[in-house]
């Protein structure tokens, strides 16, 4: 049975759905002012394997990843760049969903945008207000009392008292409580008049917190299975999601025996740089496209999956060279066993562990072990059995989105991208003046050619019947 990792219990529990056979997720996404980087790449990546798994595993899912379109930073860059608020959101959004394409990562089942749930939130602000849990500030704000919500505190493992207010929760103005979040900010003289809205407290427009709730409830329901992100998220808007929807829900007179609003939380580890985290704020972020520049997609994936979705992974160029050493490894094993699409035995040794890796809260790191060892396995093996071990090993492999290449293609591709190498057709070129100078007798003229393709990069590989392979190192 499926094990997941729940952030707020803080136990590894079996996962069992509110519907049997289905499964509704749901992941704080985007808020789109600029590109991606490669923090963003790693939640990207952690949940699309997350949601490919429970679908492998026999579920209906309902995968739902927001977008944030209304946002302080998106209307600073609105104004400084002299846009409508909804042109720079195209535009990033556009950008984001071609970065994810080249990740593999595959498109939700909903992409909800804040702005078209505007008025689920003052429906939820409204039955907030009504519990007594939202009160109108002098500034023309509208809070949450977070005072009034018991159990603030419980995702984040703290007491009320302990906690600091994390970004994006402003302590200064006319709260009641420092800790005390903004649900509906007012409308200032200042900002343009796309990125206001109507409501009950005057113009404005909705704080962040809210907007996860009512995408979250309005496309899942009050209840559902898994909220995941960030772990940076965790506290504060996790906290926050929590009280509002459970306080909108029940008001004040919540009852341990209440159901909760999500029954697994899930977060997913940082990227870190020199050992501190990967952010805007510290300067030391990683765009995907850029790195996208040097590296292949499938290899800036595969150094994602080689770590726990939990964990914390260090990025580097030499951990990136690492991922696509190992890739050449897998696609080597596989080169010479075309795809003959032969069912793969559900029962054998080889699933058994993947799916019980898998199985383990998604430990995609023991599952990769796996594939190594498998791989090890097909450079033994002979014949049909040489085949048949390939086709589990793609098998397996695609459950995870990778390995579903020609190899020779990504072989041949080299670990970074360059301008500077030499082409397919001049590599080609040598390996033929190679074979006529090995006809002709002449070795050393051929093994000066082997010695000068591989100081620039490219490994050679004599097979049986006289047929020379190459790959870029």
């Amino acid at each position: 049975m499926l094990q997941i990792y729940d952030s707020l219990s803080r136990t590894k529990r079996p996962f069992v759905p509110l519907t049997a056979g289905q499964a509704g997720l749901y992941v704080c996404g985007m808020t789109v002012y600029d590109y991606c980087h490669l923090g963003h790449a790693r939640m990207l990546v952690s949940f699309d394997v997350i949601q490919r798994w429970l679908r492998a595993s026999g579920l209906a899912v309902n995968y739902v990843r927001n977008i944030t379109d209304i946002d302080d930073k998106i209307i600073k860059k609105a104004v400084e760049t002299n846009q409508r608020l909804s042109q720079v959101t195209s535009f990033y959004i556009d950008a984001m969903h071609a970065d994810e394409r080249a990740l593999g990562v595959q498109s939700p089942d909903h992409e909800p945008r804040a702005t078209q749930y505007v008025g689920e939130m003052l429906s939820i602000i409204d039955r907030l207000e009504q519990n007594h849990l939202a009160y109108q500030s002098d500034d023309g704000d509208v809070n949450f009392a977070v005072r009034g919500f018991e159990g603030y505190g419980k995702l984040s493992g703290k007491s009320l008292d302990e906690l600091q207010a994390g970004e994006r929760v402003t302590i200064v103005g006319t709260k009641r409580d420092p800790h005390d979040f903004v649900l509906w900010k007012s409308a200032k003289p200042e900002e343009p008049e796309d990125t206001r809205w109507q409501s009950p407290w005057g113009e404005g427009r909705p704080g962040w917190h809210i907007e996860c709730s009512a995408m979250s409830c309005d496309l899942l329901g009050e209840h559902f299975d898994i909220h995941g992100g960030g772990s940076d998220l965790q506290f504060p808007h996790h906290e926050n999601e929590i009280a509002q929807s459970e306080g909108a829900l029940y008001g004040q007179d919540r009852s341990p025996s209440d159901e909760p609003f999500v029954h697994y939380w899930m977060h997913n580890g940082h990227i870190r740089v020199n050992e501190e985290k990967m952010s805007k704020s510290l300067g030391n972020f990683f765009l995907i496209r850029d790195v996208l520049k040097t590296y292949d997609p499938e290899v800036l994936r595969f150094f994602m999956l080689r770590a726990h979705y939990r964990s914390p992974i260090n990025y580097s160029d030499a951990q990136l060279d690492e991922a696509h050493a190992g890739l050449v490894r897998l696609y080597t094993a596989l080169a010479h066993s075309p795809s003959n699409g032969a069912a793969v035995d559900a029962e054998s040794n080889w699933v058994q562990r993947f799916n019980a890796a898998m199985n383990d809260d998604f430990n995609t790191p023991e599952a990769i072990a796996v594939l190594f060892d498998l791989a090890s396995e097909i450079n033994r093996a002979q014949g049909q059995d040489k085949d048949q071990l390939a086709n589990t090993l793609r098998s397996l492999a695609g459950s995870l989105n990778f390995l579903q290449r020609d190899p020779n293609q990504f072989l041949q591709s080299g670990a970074r991208h360059s301008e500077s190498g030499l082409s397919a057709e001049q590599i080609d070129f040598q390996i033929t003046a190679r074979a006529n100078a090995k006809q002709a007798k002449d070795f050393a003229k051929a093994d000066e050619i082997r010695k000068q393709l591989l100081e620039q990069g490219i490994v050679l590989e004599d097979k049986p019947g006289g047929l020379t392979e190459w790959r870029r190192l």
